[in-house]
């Protein structure tokens, strides 16, 4: 068994690491549209993930001032409500706010638990703030801290976004592990000097035969043993 020594601060990836970001926006499209079929709830959730994905890489090469996740999600829904076809605005706005609306994975909430016994953990997510309150109270998430990509109004791998979690760690980069399902969250966290973990979930983006990641790990009860192994 691996056995993780020398970190103080653990950072979690939220959306896709600690909870299931499509299968939320799944429900919040079917309650939406409940005669859809699952091509269609296929459909506009690609719909919904596209428009997200561009607009967040349109703020970080400037082409787009910085808008959060909120507006960007109030944004994807009026898309989805119009190739849909419905247009009433309470669906709509409850349609927006899908994303707080996420379940965790089956080990989330245990292994936070036990690895807040052991170290200061903190979420990092590209979540605004206040959708990033309700998401946590809503899928059982508890934090010494929850940190928010808005605070410096980038989203990640921004290197700012990790930045901010280093300012808050208060130790060496090196002592910091970094945890995502996502290999190129990830690679933002290694290019600021981070420790890093990737843990595999179904809707992860896995690691390319060049990455270097510190650790890989099936789910966090294998990253817990680690981390406490040699506590």
């Amino acid at each position: 068994m691996a056995v993780i020594r020398d970190i103080e601060v653990v950072v979690f990836d939220v959306l896709g690491t600690l909870v299931d970001e499509p299968g939320g926006l799944r429900a919040g499209i079917r309650e939406a549209v409940p005669t859809s079929d699952e091509a269609q709830v296929d459909e506009l959730l690609a719909l919904w993930q596209r428009y997200g994905e561009r607009e967040q890489q349109r703020i970080g090469q400037g082409s787009r001032a910085y808008a959060n996740t909120s507006v960007i999600d109030a944004e994807a829904a009026q898309l989805v409500a119009a190739r849909a076809g419905f247009a009433d605005p309470a669906t709509v706005a409850r349609l927006a706010t899908a994303g707080q609306r996420l379940s965790p994975w089956g080990d989330s909430l245990s292994g936070l638990e036990q690895l807040s016994r052991h170290f200061p953990v903190l979420g990092l997510s590209n979540a605004a703030h206040t959708a990033l309150l309700r998401l946590n109270a809503h899928a059982g998430l508890r934090w010494h801290q929850a940190l928010s990509a808005e605070s410096v109004r980038a989203y990640k791998p921004a290197p700012e976004v990790y930045q901010l979690a280093l300012d808050n760690a208060g130790c060496a980069p090196d002592r910091v592990l970094m945890v995502a399902a996502h290999a190129w969250d990830l690679r933002g966290a290694r290019a600021k000097g981070m420790r890093t973990a990737y843990v595999q979930r179904p809707v992860g983006d896995p690691p390319m035969s060049r990455d270097t990641f510190d650790w890989t790990f099936d789910g966090l009860g294998e990253l817990v043993a680690a981390l406490t192994g040699a506590k």
